[in-house]
């Protein structure tokens, strides 16, 4: 019998066989992210700087695994050559998995902080670096064959949210034992809760990972047709591409400039900020999560719109992001200090999923039909270049400006008192944040330059963002003596990167849930009553366990009915009556909150037209049945039908007056038509 016949590939998968790889190949994912949560996410970060770290060597640390990928490369011949790659796979994962207990072992047979420790941690890492590059090689071909085309995006997705909320779980168990290990034992004998955690993961966690890989079968490889051209020759053609190579410029000048400051958050969350790790790991789970969500968002905008122009928006945001992390403290831990870090860490992860999500996409649409494999090699090479010198760089910026510091403050004297005010305090890393914010910027410029098929300009992309909150200037300006701020908040808070992108995000996605709610009525009898029913319960959804919606229920109203109107064209319902519908599910769900009925009536009556509008339907059809919705919910609401007509008929006119003087007359005559008074706004108590 031959006890290694299952690292034979196999000329034909039948669908049950295909079934069971794709079962292990999800467990395998499982437990490789949830062994990666526990030995990053901060715990290797926190393991580094109790063996004696210094900000130069956490760089070094963080960079490996970038700096160990183009081995990728080299590995492609031993690959072709033995065209065994599930063979590879399992000969370089198992002892890349066991390589955690020797580093876990590091604190029981060597002192620390010391050295000789910390060095011996970067080699053990280094070979791991070279041992992973090999697998990921052999691995990501044997699954490209595994996978069965027509469900690639949506058996990734699954398997990337399955091993995400493991490895939440169990990272954020390693940090909470690690603290109260912490909490009972000596300083001396702290160390040694990172220790078992470690192991504790590569027993069970990252040793089960090969096994899984083992049950997976491997489909053949294909034969190779004629003589095949030499690796420099392949990786020398995505560089005669120009378009292409400014791709490369842009992916290794960002690599670097994120990964300047970006491995360095958590040092700083436990150093500066003084976090414990458990919040530390905490936080980067949230950012993480986050990430996870908004793959949704940004799949379709890349859809519509371009993977550039959603590249352009994301890393601008990211670049908010990492200038943001130099204002957490001023100089030390003040009031919004804990609040400021978690918006970070949510709008990081808000980019970071969009980022990631195009880098990839790009390259693809840039690399010619069937010379994909050399091009997508060379955008590899320059990210993995560029994102493992950053760390790098960051380590020695870090050393050098932790002694450093420049401060800029406004003293007023007199008679009285003395009153300072600190205009500006850097101080270690927050130089390091500047810098890299300051790089992000230039990297972006390089993006310019690149060509993609069928792309629209960032603006489009942003104007669809940030169309949800347009009607806030209008709002405002009703209000008498603050009508000059109608434009000034929005126009100059376009100017700094990231921040259109920030705001419009949240509205996409209460939009999209409506969008898909309406979506889903495809039957041709449909009527506004089973529209308000489904539209009304994903309202709920939204608002379910809110405890307080402050002033958002004109937001929620608006983006609602929108997005509800987006989907008029995907079923056989008429625009009426789904803008019925819509607004009476939508009004008669909020109503059950405690919010402002004319804000709501208003909302939804601007919704509905701008959701018209863009979907380029009946805007006079629309604006008489939103009302009759509007109508149909009065009661609920606690409105008389004269308000809920009349403030629904105002949010639809201004709405209208925003699409242009056509839409304006439009709807005006519409109104007028049947009687529904326009003039004069409606007001509450």
């Amino acid at each position: 019998m031959n006890l290694f016949a299952f690292l034979t590939p196999r000329p034909t998968l039948n669908d049950d066989e295909v079934a069971h790889g794709l079962r292990m190949m999800t467990w395998e994912h499982v437990a490789s992210l949830s062994m990666f949560s526990v030995t990053t996410s901060g715990l290797l970060a926190a393991f580094a700087l109790a063996l004696g770290a210094s900000n130069l060597q956490i760089g070094i640390l963080a960079g490996i695994p970038f700096i160990t990928q183009p081995l990728q490369i080299p590995a492609i011949l031993l690959v072709e050559r033995l065209r065994r790659r599930k063979a590879i796979s399992l000969l370089t994962w198992v002892p890349a998995q066991f390589i955690w207990i020797p580093i876990a072992l590091i604190p029981f047979f060597i002192d620390t902080p010391s050295s000789l420790a910390i060095v011996l941690l970067l080699v053990l890492m280094s070979f791991r670096g070279v041992l992973t590059s090999m697998t990921s090689c052999a691995f990501n071909g044997w699954i490209r064959d595994l996978v069965p085309q027509h469900i690639l995006g949506s058996f990734f997705g699954r398997r990337l949210a399955l091993a995400t909320a493991a490895s939440m779980i169990f990272g954020l168990a390693g940090a909470f034992f690690v603290d109260l290990w912490q909490d009972q034992s000596s300083a001396a004998d702290s160390i040694f809760a990172y220790s078992y955690v470690l192991i504790a993961g590569a027993v069970f966690l990252g040793l089960s990972a090969p096994l899984f890989m083992a049950r997976m079968p491997e489909p053949l490889m294909p034969p190779v047709a004629g003589p095949q051209p030499s690796l420099f020759e392949l990786l020398k053609v995505p560089l005669r591409d120009k378009n292409f190579r400014q791709l490369v410029n842009f992916l290794f000048f960002w690599g670097f400039a994120a990964n300047l400051a970006i491995p360095f958050f958590t040092i700083f969350m436990l150093q500066r900020l003084d976090f414990p790790l458990s919040a530390v790991i905490a936080l980067n789970t949230l950012a993480q999560l986050t990430n996870v969500l908004f793959v949704r968002v940004w799949g379709p905008f890349a859809d519509r719109f371009g993977s550039k122009p959603v590249l352009s928006a994301c890393a601008s945001l990211y670049v908010l992001v990492i200038a943001g992390w130099a204002f957490t403290t001023l100089p030390e831990k003040y009031f919004m200090t804990v609040p400021l870090v978690i918006a970070l860490q949510l709008f990081s992860g808000v980019a970071a999923s969009g980022v990631s999500l195009t880098v990839s996409t790009i390259g693809l649409k840039l690399a010619p039909q069937g010379g994909a494999t050399s091009y997508m090699a060379v955008a590899s090479l320059a990210t993995n270049l560029g994102a493992g010198l950053g760390p790098l760089a960051g380590g020695v910026f870090a050393d050098f400006f932790s002694v450093r510091k420049l401060s800029l403050t406004f003293e007023w004297l007199s008679p009285a008192r003395t009153v300072e005010f600190n205009a500006i305090n850097l101080a270690g890393m927050d130089f390091l944040f500047g810098i890299a914010a300051l790089l992000g910027l230039i990297a972006l410029n390089t993006l310019t330059t690149i060509r993609e098929e069928g792309e629209v300009g960032r603006e489009v992309l942003l104007e669809e963002l940030m169309a949800p909150t347009r009607y806030m200037s209008r709002t405002i300006g009703s209000v008498p003596g603050v009508r000059w701020l109608s434009g000034y908040p929005y126009s100059y808070l376009r100017r700094v990167p990231g921040i259109e992108v920030a705001v419009g995000a949240t509205a996409y996605q209460v939009a999209s849930s409506t969008r898909t709610a309406v979506s889903a009525m495809t039957q041709s009898g449909v009527t506004a009553a089973q529209i308000a029913r489904q539209v009304g319960r994903s309202v709920t959804k939204i608002v379910a366990g809110a405890d307080d919606l402050g002033e958002f229920g004109i937001d929620i109203a608006l983006h609602a009915t929108r997005g509800a109107m987006h989907a008029v064209d995907g079923i056989t319902a008429d625009v009426g009556r789904v803008a019925r519908g819509t607004v009476s599910g939508v009004l008669e769900a909020l109503g059950e909150y405690s919010l402002d009925p004319f804000d709501l009536a208003y909302g939804a009556g601007y919704g509905t037209i701008q959701g018209s509008g863009e979907a380029e339907e009946d805007l006079a059809t629309t604006a008489i049945e939103a009302v009759a919705g509007a109508l149909e919910a009065a009661a609920g609401l606690g409105l008389s039908p004269e308000d809920a007509a009349a403030q629904t008929a105002l949010g639809a006119l201004a709405a209208a007056q925003s699409l242009g003087p056509e839409a304006e007359t439009e709807v005006r005559e519409a109104f007028k038509q049947e009687g529904i008074p326009v003039d004069e706004p409606a007001t509450g108590d």
